[in-house]
């Protein structure tokens, strides 16, 4: 499996002890143009030096240090002469190896504290004396190493430690989150003390990539499952500028995509130079589906169907050995714990939905990017403007945007509810550039309505609306209530079957941006 390797570089090293945040981490070190890495818990001093850290960030964890399998680390990783920074869960790790003690608390922290500095810190400024920090923790450090020093406090807990002779920090607070104040501070002085050069750009994977996918498929055939994403046709148009015509690019019509998307896309492909071949299969997508309404069956079968399209395809062409997805880190993230214990979320169809039995290699060459260092990937390659800026849309489709059973009526009355949305927000230039995503989901619930004096029982439709940078995480947009009033007039008035519009103002987390 084909992915980005960058360890001959400068690198942050960051050991996942099971934090849903810890890809934040990573992200955060993108943003001052560091290289970041994400390895296992488990990974050996050895391993962590085969990346050449210039510093290493402990995450943060669900479990207690008491707990009888509580994940472990290393020892000798404290003897590599780098700087570690300890955060929540790895904090206490830290204090517990070296001597100090840790306790569980009264009750659970979860949410917004006050940090109130207790003496001169390495990486925590003086404007951060009582800002807001985010917290999530059960158990606390009680009292720190031998020769280290308290720096901070939230209320009488111990929020922040140091010994600057030995390199090492800890945090009990995540600073990798926007609901602390001044993180992106804290980590960004944490990095210069590690003395990375910031240096690090997305777009310089695009040689070692392409040196990489040529020498791996040499005289072989490839074939690239492309979906009119900005991901999709990213990894395509980087594996042709590896291997030209050696790829050919299969966009499936699944039967659960939008509105006249299928037509749009391939219109859209027409300037791109891609070699794409258009694959109708809608009706034994929606077979498959029938009477299925479990979210993670309904993203298994859709994955796999996928992959026995493509493996037909491949057969029709002589030479195929390698199968192409536009797989980014978030998506390994949330589908399988590949890199620690954190909990899977959902399988994602790329890297959540594929058989065991798979006849093709895959080559994931974007599988350690975040969205917005793919987008800039996109812009280095030449992609236009429509392509690299087209808001994401799952590799399900309305699959995991129908909850409960799929029907071809339920697609048909999604898609037009969800145009309407994409229409009326797309009216208003100003606030579509905002968006990170807007949308429409198509509730398996119905309630009781008045439609022309007389009464209607019919189902609810949900729109949706975020800002996000990452991904990972995702703020509820404000939308205008204007502009709210007019899509749902809209669907109720235009959709025949729905008769309620609401809006969903939860955010990632504690949601996630698609509902299944």
């Amino acid at each position: 499996m084909l992915g980005a390797t960058m360890s001959d570089i400068e690198t942050l090293v960051i050991l996942d002890f099971g934090s849903q945040y810890t890809q934040l981490i990573a992200r955060r070190a993108r943003e001052f143009g560091v290289f970041s890495v994400i390895l296992p818990y488990k990974s050996t001093a050895h391993e962590v030096l085969s990346h050449h850290p210039k510093g290493i960030v402990l995450s943060g964890g669900p479990n207690s240090v008491y707990d009888k399998k509580a994940p472990q680390l290393d020892p000798d990783i404290l003897s590599l002469e780098v700087p570690i920074l300890g955060i929540c869960y790895g904090l206490q790790l830290l204090a517990q190896m070296l001597g100090g003690e840790v306790s569980p608390s009264a009750t659970r922290e979860y949410g917004k504290a006050t940090l109130t500095l207790t003496n001169t810190s390495s990486i925590l400024a003086p404007k951060l004396a009582d800002s807001t920090i985010w917290m999530s923790h059960g158990d606390y450090v009680a009292v720190p190493p031998e020769g280290f020093m308290v720096t901070a406090k939230s209320g009488n807990l111990i929020c922040a430690v140091e010994d600057p002779v030995m390199g090492i920090f800890g945090l009990q607070f995540h600073p990798e989150v926007v609901q602390s104040e001044y993180g992106r501070e804290v980590l960004g002085r944490f990095i210069d003390l590690c003395n990375f050069k910031r240096d690090w750009q997305a777009v310089s994977v695009i040689p070692t990539q392409t040196a990489q996918i040529r020498e791996l498929v040499g005289d072989a055939q490839v074939i690239c499952a492309l979906s009119g994403g900005v991901d999709s046709s990213v990894a395509a148009t980087l594996v042709a500028r590896a291997i030209g015509d050696q790829q050919t690019c299969i966009f499936v019509d699944n039967g659960l995509l939008r509105k006249d998307e299928f037509e749009s896309v391939l219109d859209m492909y027409k300037q791109t130079g891609l070699n794409i071949r258009a694959v109708h299969a809608g009706a034994n997508f929606l077979k498959q589906l029938e009477g299925v309404d479990d979210p993670e069956k309904k993203r298994k079968i859709i994955g796999n169907e996928f992959i026995r399209i493509f493996e037909a395809e491949a057969r029709k062409i002589k030479g195929v050995r390698f199968l192409v997805q536009g797989t980014l880190y978030p998506d390994v993230i949330e589908s399988v714990s590949v890199n620690g214990p954190s909990v899977t979320i959902k399988s994602h169809h790329n890297v959540g939905g594929l058989p065991d039995n798979m006849e093709l290699q895959l080559i994931e060459p974007l599988k350690e990017l975040f969205k917005d260092e793919v987008r800039a990937l996109g812009r280095e390659l030449g992609l236009p403007k429509q392509i690299v800026e087209r808001q994401p849309f799952p590799g399900p489709g309305l699959g995991v945007r129908i909850v409960g059973p799929i029907t071809t009526d339920a697609v048909t009355l999604l898609q037009q509810a969800d145009a309407i949305v994409r229409e009326e927000i797309e009216l208003l230039p100003e606030i579509r550039k905002q968006l990170y995503q807007y949308f429409a989901i198509l509730l398996p619930v119905k309630s009781v309505g008045v439609m022309g004096d007389g009464r209607t029982y019919e189902r609810a439709v949900v729109v949706k609306a975020v800002h996000s940078d990452d991904i990972m995480t995702a703020e509820w947009a404000y939308l205008p209530h204007a502009l709210l009033s007019r899509i749902s007039s809209r669907i109720v008035g235009e959709v025949k079957g729905v008769n309620r519009v609401v809006y969903d103002i939860t955010s990632k987390p504690p949601g996630t941006i698609e509902w299944e």
